[in-house]
């Protein structure tokens, strides 16, 4: 019989809850961390699907250290996988990775130590775990060496997922190779259809499907029709001046064209920015990249593969250039910000452009990689997906999270009228169109005079008075309704489209497998049409719906932490962050994984003056307590705090979670 989940941490073993505190300072687990470690310890296959940032690695790092096993962690980059190993040796963890850049001195010792079970982790990519000389050395560990096999970004291994890589199906090998061992698949972003296929592609037995809360309350979602993106872009940086941000754009051209045009911004108003993309030579990525990890460089133009297995948790400004190919990469990128959990925005500059610039590269790179049609519809329904979340007015928090199949759920602490309070259409940031139920009859007009068959791309142009082929092929220039709104943007267009079919005066019929979806009537649009039922529409206000102040979430719950902080402490927090970086900087890492801004924090309110008192902030564990505590325990003090009282016999329980 398959032993049973856990519901919470309390019904763990004692030790996975104490190796917490150990090693990485926190009494307390995240959400569905602890079903997905008790799946672990129990050997029973599971699917975990979380959220970037909602701590997905240590479901794979805390049960290695109580059952005293080695765990396989899967992992597409070199970079990811050296990242986690460095942070990971801070908190004083075992873990190792074997990938091509390893010296053979430095394989042999990592095999020595794998063998002798002083390992717990073993990183590896997927091209090399499946070569016939690693199967046989991991054949030939001591028996129940291997307690499981976790695979990260396993939304790779499904072609309706939006990253499908060939080394990623072959992982459908391991059941049959390591028939005992439990596989563990986890992910940020997985539709239900998307985690029923990694089930079946990798053959789990009996899975526990672990899936998390997709809605990351601490963002601030924003969908901007790009009028003048350089203007647009500078205006959403400077609202985070001094914190890190990347902004996102679709082709390699794009991100040194955006990168320039940043650092040529006239006087004072120029802006340190510097492109990343797979053009450049590896030492020139890897010198952006270290840059930005050290937090000598805040700005960073990139192309979509950067930002993997980055953990910096001040990036407090995610902005997309262009509209990205899928909602997965949209949630993946953007999750990219605020990971520490504090206030940051996600800004979205679309045209209508974007999605046929898409179709044409995601049809370029079928011809070339040789896919199947199959897997091309997939990926072309993904881009739709995306290009209705753009163009709809409805609120961004709850989009997200129904289309992975959840419903939202507006937080506790949102004004009643204000809906998530944390996205354009809910901040008021959208204007009423005027005029807007006879702006729908037009509409309404046109999909019924083309007698169906048509998708909103080509209703768009017929209204414009666009005599495309395809519309005087069919006669559609001498409809009446043929440039009834000519000079409207193909964009805006669009939008009253997609706000109509959320109204429910307008439906999307799918149809069969492969067709582009296309728009019917429905009794709501004779309604609107015999003027009958009155209609309302929204568009971005004449300022872009981008205010030029900082603006945020008007909750208390989403607020900066920093915004709570007096002047003195936030000095101190500003000079820790120094000590911070120049401790990184001697042990060669990211200044992140000494500590998050979030305990930083902490400590600039709590001043901790002795040993004892620093070990309860969070994340202060006891390899980084021993490796340098005492340096900002004396740079507190130098800064004024009290000296230390007297000593307790018992600690003070923490409650914070990890």
């Amino acid at each position: 019989m398959t032993p049973p989940i856990a519901a919470d941490a309390s019904s763990l073993p004692p030790g996975a809850l104490e190796a917490v505190r150990r090693h990485w300072g926190y009494s307390s687990l995240r959400p569905l961390q602890a079903e997905a470690i008790a799946a672990e310890l129990a050997q029973r296959d599971s699917v975990v699907v979380m959220p970037t940032g909602g701590g997905k690695s240590l479901c794979y790092q805390v049960p290695p250290l109580v059952s005293g096993r080695l765990t396989v962690v899967v992992s597409p980059l070199i970079a990811l996988m050296n990242d986690q190993v460095a942070g990971l040796g801070l908190v004083g963890y075992p873990a190792a990775a074997l990938h091509s850049h390893v010296e053979p001195e430095e394989a042999a010792d990592i095999r020595r130590r794998a063998a002798s079970g002083e390992l717990r982790l073993l990183f590896v990519a997927p091209e090399r775990l499946l070569t016939e000389p690693f199967l046989a050395f991991l054949r030939g560990l001591k028996a129940l060496a291997v307690g499981g096999i976790a695979i990260d970004e396993a939304h790779c291994i499904s072609q309706w997922g939006h990253d499908l890589r060939p080394e990623y199906r072959r992982l459908a090998e391991l059941r049959h190779r390591f028939p005992g061992v439990a596989l563990h698949a986890y992910t940020a972003t997985a539709t239900p259809r998307v985690r029923e296929d990694i089930a079946a592609q990798l053959a789990l037995r009996d899975p526990a499907v672990l899936v998390g809360r997709f809605d990351r309350p601490n963002l601030t979602y924003r969908v901007v029709p790009r009028v003048r993106p350089t203007e647009q872009i500078e205006r959403a940086l400077r609202r985070h001046e001094g914190s890190a941000a990347i902004v996102y754009c679709i082709s390699r051209r794009d991100t040194e064209s955006v990168a320039d045009s940043l650092r040529n911004l006239p006087g004072s108003r120029s802006i340190e920015a510097r492109a990343y993309h797979a053009g450049m030579t590896p030492d020139q990525r890897a010198r952006v990249q270290a840059r930005f990890k050290a937090e000598r460089l805040n700005v960073v133009v990139a192309t979509v593969a950067f930002g993997m297995g980055i953990d910096r948790g001040d990036v407090r400004c995610v902005v997309h250039a262009a509209m990205p190919k899928s909602i997965e990469h949209y949630q993946q990128e953007t999750g990219r910000a605020g990971r520490d959990g504090l206030a940051a925005e996600c800004v979205l500059l679309t045209s209508a452009a974007d999605g046929a610039r898409w179709r044409r590269l995601l049809e370029r790179s079928a011809a070339e990689s040789g896919a199947t049609p199959e897997s091309l519809r997939a990926q072309a329904d993904l881009l739709a997906h995306m290009q209705r979340f753009a163009s709809a007015a409805r609120c961004r928090h709850a989009a997200l999270s129904e289309y992975f199949g959840q419903a939202y759920a507006r937080p506790a602490d949102a004004a009643p009228a204000s809906g998530c309070g944390a996205c354009d259409v809910c901040l008021g940031e959208l204007a009423p169109v005027a005029d807007a139920t006879v702006l729908a009859q037009k509409v309404l007009s046109c999909v019924a005079r083309v007698r169906g068959g048509f998708g909103a791309a080509h209703i768009a142009d017929v209204l414009r008075g666009r005599a495309t082929r395809r519309i005087t092929q069919r006669g559609h220039h001498e409809l009446s309704t043929f440039g009834l709104l000519r000079g409207a943007r193909r964009e805006a267009v669009l939008a009253y489209i997609e706000q109509l079919i959320d109204l429910g005066a307008l439906e999307r019929d799918e149809g069969e497998q492969g067709r582009y979806p296309t728009l019917r009537l429905n009794a709501a649009s004779l309604e609107v049409l015999r003027g009958q039922r009155g209609v309302s529409l929204v568009e971005p206000k004449p300022a872009q719906g981008l205010p030029a102040e900082r603006h945020g979430p008007p909750n208390a719950r989403r607020e900066d932490a920093l915004a709570g902080l007096s002047a003195e402490e936030r000095a101190l927090f500003e000079s820790l962050r120094v000590l911070r970086r120049q401790i990184a900087e001697e042990r060669a890492v990211p200044p992140f994984m000494i500590f998050a801004d979030t305990t930083l924090i902490d400590l600039a309110r709590a001043r901790p003056a002795d040993r004892a008192a620093l070990v309860q902030i969070r994340g202060v564990g006891q390899a980084k307590l021993a490796a340098f505590g005492q340096r900002f325990i004396d740079h507190i003090r130098s800064a004024g705090a009290p000296e230390p009282p007297p000593p307790v016999r018992e600690e003070a329980p923490r409650s914070w979670a990890l």
